[in-house]
């Protein structure tokens, strides 16, 4: 009987596990953007396969009191990219295409989504 009970509980939890552990999905490629370090010269960051449908505050851009906002910035995934002018996704955005161009250095963004489609 307790064997019974404990095999049970083991499909039971088995069952479970399968269930919550839904595959995280990724946008493929790379995402880049340039931002302004600490002695004014512009580096460029690259973000590979980033996480879909999840708010990335760039952490480069993210303090207004401490950053410019990063610019520039090259949607090389096989996703559509919303970026945003403030942190967490918020404030006017702008939607890049996959495999899109690279925007011009007019296009600030503090942080971006990628659209699973």
């Amino acid at each position: 009987m307790r064997l019974r009970h404990t095999l049970a509980s083991a499909c039971g939890a088995l069952a479970l596990t399968a269930v919550l552990a839904t595959p995280a999905h990724a946008a493929t490629g790379d995402f880049g953007y340039r931002y302004l370090g600490l002695n004014g010269d512009a580096r460029t960051i690259t973000l590979h396969d980033p996480e879909s449908d999840v708010c990335i505050t760039l952490p480069e851009a993210a303090d207004h009191d401490a950053s410019a906002p990063a610019f520039a910035p090259h949607n090389d995934t096989d996703a559509f990219a919303l970026v945003f002018t403030e942190p967490d996704c918020t404030g006017d955005a702008w939607t890049l295409r996959p495999h899109g161009n690279p925007a011009t250095d007019r296009l600030k963004l503090r942080s971006v989504v990628f659209l699973d489609s």
